[in-house]
């Protein structure tokens, strides 16, 4: 007896079984159109082609592409590098701007150029990685087209030549962004941990999948005792590949989870620790308020509650004290329509007639000089239009007015200049004849200071940054200090431990305190430098954003260490348990699905040994079998009109016992279970229902 032949219909189970082991994301895109995307994206095919998937544990690209694919990781660490550095060091783009001003002549936003270049280069290469990952996910070989791999090794040769630029002309960048850093990290660190544990499901899920792709292979080898070199290499590159996709994991996720036992913030405090609240210096005045060294910048100054002013002193040609920061009148002032000839000529080469005919704030209503100001209303732009130079006199009698101390910075007059070698006498003269208080006055000026200390006894003397027993021996208790030139000097007594250096800087401010030392940092213009500040127990700050961090009334990223220890143990507990789950659910997902295929291989095997058996005992019809179908596979027609409907398997595992039919002699007819009797042709391979005798 024959074997009954079952015919396949569309649409069955099987085909539903293959809809359900198709990859997530064809649940949301089409799955041409997905792939298409890809790889129109990486290699500029937009046209869908059946692509070859590699083997699992193989190489995924040959040896050029490998390279290229390198480069592209290189290539985005240099731009995420180059855009952190330019983003943790936004306190100083006004001052970027001013020497890219003093180079092109023209005041523009450059550094928000530099940002938006940064985040360009790290946009382009991180969603090319992305490309490429997902490329790796669906097993499809990598093949760069030519154009990314020109703009990949422009890129990285744009973020070597910029950090190299930055390193040797503006090397004080690092340290703001390692100074940010002490402020950041704790926060850092959790999200890094947030992180790490989205980046479990998709390692988890091919780790478990390699490790079942392992077993299955084992299994069949053993089945079919299949034993070869062939075989024992390919689960060495499988173990290699879990190894290497997943022990970087562990070890990066486990330092994660200590890190905070190595983390410095002066953030993390108690309440009863934390320091009063830096006053304010203005920084000429409120320069985002209204223009820089103007009396409208110094009275907005006051109004946002100043504790002190601070301004840039020039002397005229003509002995008068005026208030420019600038060597030249060029970026400030009208001098191009007023004396084209004369517009980069020294500031103090001018006589006072002309300097107060000069309108001060126009510039300021037209350039906007600082991105983050505030719009201007009507008013204040008709007063800022119409501002001029004004003299020292002038800030010296709003100070004496408003009890607001006074810090400036005075030049000393270039060759030639009548007061080149009296200057300090003559403002010294000025300030005493205004009738000030004396102890309003906060000295810096090193230059013939014993005959300021002598004719003028009150003035308070400010030093710079200068070692306790200086400080003590010239009698100095106020210092003003680079805030990055405090983090660098504890910088190179730090060693070499990272961590020393981002610790480095609240010994040193203690030593100041331990001497009754004050300490004002400038120019501190972003809120978490402020808060920094604050929690370091500074004193005061000089500042250009004074209306913004005049609203702060507490430091930002302030928490008690009691607090930060609850969060750090309870983000590492979740984080935990949730990787655990995660990889438990893939490793029983994958498990599962290899116990079916072992119970379906194994029933497979049962049935191939019991049909052999059967047509062993099958009785044979006819002595002379037909000539065997070589060319194509059994196919069943429709039965004649009048005959039964032939029954339809439930699955493709009957196509197997097919193939054992091919193996044993074949008749000339066989019948099912309805009663139809089927003949075969092998010319034509149909079959010719005749009914039941």
């Amino acid at each position: 007896m024959v074997k009954e032949v079952n015919r396949i219909e569309p649409g069955g189970k099987s085909r539903g079984s293959t809809k359900n082991a198709t990859s997530w994301i064809t649940h949301i895109f089409n799955y041409r159109r997905y792939i298409t995307f890809l790889t129109g994206i990486y290699s500029c095919h937009w046209e869908f082609r059946q692509w070859e998937k590699t083997e699992l544990g193989s190489c995924c690209c040959s040896r050029i592409e490998q390279v290229f694919f390198l480069l592209l990781v290189i290539s985005f660490s240099l731009s995420v590098i180059l855009l952190f550095l330019w983003i943790e060091t936004s306190n100083e783009y006004f001052d970027f701007d001013w020497v890219a001003y003093l180079g092109t002549g023209r005041w523009f936003y450059w550094s928000i150029v530099m940002l938006s270049f940064g985040g360009t280069l790290t946009a382009y290469t991180s969603l090319l990685m992305v490309v490429g990952f997902l490329l790796l996910w669906e097993r499809i070989e990598l093949y760069m087209h030519n154009c990314h791999k020109i703009l990949i090794w422009l890129v990285i040769i744009l973020c070597v030549f910029l950090l190299v630029v930055i390193s040797k002309f503006w090397h004080d960048k690092w340290l703001i962004a390692g100074l940010s850093l002490k402020i950041f990290a704790p926060y850092v660190h959790l999200c890094s941990i947030a992180v790490m544990s989205l980046i479990s499901w998709p390692l988890a899920f091919y780790v478990s999948h390699l490790e079942a792709e392992i077993r299955i292979r084992r299994f069949k080898m053993t089945c079919f005792k299949m034993q070869n070199h062939q075989g024992r290499d390919i689960f060495r590159r499988l173990r290699a590949l879990q190894v290497a996709i997943g022990l970087p994991f562990v070890v990066l996720l486990i330092c994660l989870y200590l890190l905070p036992l190595g983390i410095y913030s002066p953030c993390i405090q108690k309440k009863e620790d934390l320091g009063p609240r830096p006053v304010f210096i203005a920084h000429r005045g409120a320069p985002m308020a209204a223009p820089e060294n103007t009396m409208m910048s110094f009275e907005k100054a006051v109004e946002f509650g100043a504790y002190g002013l601070e301004t840039d002193i020039y002397l005229s040609y003509d002995e008068v004290s005026f208030l420019m920061h600038d060597y030249d009148l060029s970026r400030t002032t009208n001098i191009r329509e007023v004396m084209p000839e004369a517009t980069y000529n020294h500031s103090a080469f001018f006589n006072w007639t002309l300097l107060k005919t000069l309108n001060a704030g126009k510039w300021f209503v037209e350039q906007k000089p600082y991105y983050k100001m505030k719009r201007l209303s009507e008013a204040d732009k008709r007063r800022a239009s119409n501002q001029s130079i004004p003299k020292l006199t002038d800030l010296l009698e709003l100070a004496k007015k408003e009890k607001k101390f006074l810090i400036f910075d005075l030049f000393r007059p270039p060759p030639q200049h009548p007061l080149r070698d009296e200057y300090v006498r003559h403002v010294v003269k000025e300030i005493l004849d205004s009738k000030i208080e004396q102890h309003l006055i906060l000295w810096l000026t090193i230059f013939d200071r014993d005959y300021v200390k002598e004719i003028a006894p009150g003035f308070q003397h400010v030093g710079r940054f200068f070692s306790i027993e200086r400080l003590e021996e010239e009698n100095i208790s106020i210092i003003n200090v680079d805030y990055k030139k405090l983090f660098y000097s504890g910088l190179r007594c730090s060693g070499r431990s990272i961590l020393l250096m981002l610790a480095v800087l609240h010994p040193q401010i203690r030593e100041y305190k331990a001497a009754n030392i004050n300490i004002n940092l400038y120019v501190v213009n972003e809120p978490w430098l402020y808060s920094l500040a604050w929690c370091s127990r500074i004193n005061s700050v000089t500042t250009d954003n004074i209306p913004l961090l005049s609203q702060l009334n507490y430091p930002y990223f302030f928490m008690t260490p009691g607090y930060y220890m609850w969060i750090w143990l309870l983000v590492d507990f979740t984080s935990a348990t949730l990787i655990t789950i995660v990889f438990c659910f893939h490793w029983w997902k994958e498990a599962k699905k290899e116990k079916s295929l072992e119970v379906c291989s194994v029933s497979s095997e049962s049935i191939s040994v019991k049909e052999k058996g059967d047509n062993q005992d099958r009785p044979r019809l006819s002595m002379e079998p037909r000539e065997r179908i070589t060319e194509s596979p059994w196919i069943i027609n429709t039965p004649a009109k009048g005959s039964k409907k032939p029954p339809s398997i439930k699955d493709r595992e009957a196509t197997s016992t097919v193939t054992e039919i091919h193996k044993t002699p074949i008749t000339d007819s066989s019948k099912d279970t309805y009663g139809t009797t089927y003949t075969t042709t092998s010319e034509t391979s149909r079959e010719t229902p005749t009914s039941k005798k």
